[in-house]
């Protein structure tokens, strides 16, 4: 049955089309069928009921004014310290990512960083409406906590003031550059991924990565993507130049049928990182919530192979655990 033509804010573009957006050039995400048969006969490896980080919770400091400072605190949840600002990237602080915290994927640690030892929040980025990446009950204590700004892609920012109607949600498409703060700039990029909160809103928002001009360089943040060829990848070296740090999504890849439009598996990452010319990688987006069939470590495995393969060296590439640190000097002119 056709859907209802809608009247919609956004205009008609290379990557929607007055009703969804969709992957330019690209695969659309497996349809509810395919997923309904692979959860139907699905069979994941075994999870532990506890995967916790040998690095301890960070104690941030209250800011960062030279250079920049990562935490990951789970998943695809990153603070970043930079310019005298304080930025969140797709943040989640629930035990589960589901629509109710009575079923749906448990977290297997405790997040890199409490939530009450957060620095001031100034800026949330969102990647896209996942319930991974985007979890209700920690953006509305964020906002009633910090008051932040929440720079998100076309669509989210309706979501947002669902929940709370005086959110301070700007949103922005593809290519569109944000001004944080003095030295600091956030860039909207493409990704190869899809977005829904449930059965009948499949891609009525867009979804992200984030290039970020900061102090430190360019540090890119793919929040979700498929690899898609790297044309993305590509496309953001030529506009920014090498990255300083990439954040790239290393894990929930199995079944590849189902997959790999949306998710990269390890070697995807490792190519990836090497089109952005990365200069340090950290891989995320696995180890915290079991989403897909392989084993909890099966990305450690596929990526130390993927490194080998690729002659890249295994220090320039970290798989993230919560708590881990990062930091970048200042680029001096």
């Amino acid at each position: 049955m056709p859907l209802p033509r809608l009247t919609s804010p956004h205009p008609v573009s290379d990557h929607f089309d007055g009703r969804r957006f969709f992957n330019p050039a690209g695969l659309p995400p497996a349809g509810l069928k395919a997923i309904w048969d692979w959860r139907r006969n699905a069979d994941p490896a075994p999870w532990p009921e506890r995967f916790e980080s040998p690095y301890p919770q960070d104690r941030p400091p209250e800011r960062v004014t030279d250079g920049l400072r990562l935490t990951h605190i789970g998943h695809s949840g990153n603070l970043i310290q930079t310019a005298g600002l304080n930025l969140l990237v797709d943040p989640q602080y629930s035990e589960r990512c589901s629509p109710s915290q009575r079923f749906g994927p448990k977290r297997h640690a405790e997040p890199g960083v409490a939530f009450e030892h957060l620095p001031p929040i100034d800026v949330v980025l969102i990647s896209h409406s996942h319930y991974d990446h985007m979890d209700r009950a920690t953006l509305t204590r964020l906002h009633d906590v910090h008051r932040p700004r929440f720079v998100v892609p076309l669509g989210v920012e309706a979501i947002l003031r669902g929940w709370r109607r005086e959110a301070r949600a700007e949103a922005f498409d593809w290519h569109e550059t944000v001004a944080l703060g003095d030295g600091l700039a956030v860039t909207l990029w493409p990704a190869h991924h899809w977005s829904a909160r449930g059965a009948f809103d499949r891609c009525r928002t867009l979804w992200a990565s984030f290039a970020l001009q900061t102090p430190a360089g360019f540090v890119f943040h793919a929040g979700d993507t498929g690899f898609n060829g790297g044309r993305d990848y590509r496309a953001a070296r030529e506009a920014f130049g090498p990255a300083a740090l990439a954040v790239l999504p290393i894990g929930a890849y199995e079944p590849r049928a189902i997959m790999k439009p949306q998710h990269q598996e390890p070697d995807e990452a490792v190519r990836g990182a090497l089109l952005l010319e990365a200069a340090l990688t950290v891989g995320v987006h696995w180890g915290y919530f079991q989403l897909t069939d392989e084993a909890i470590d099966d990305p450690l495995h596929r990526l130390a192979l993927a490194l080998e393969t690729h002659g890249f060296d295994p220090a320039r590439f970290v798989a993230a655990r919560p708590g881990l640190v990062v930091e970048l000097p200042a680029v001096r002119t």
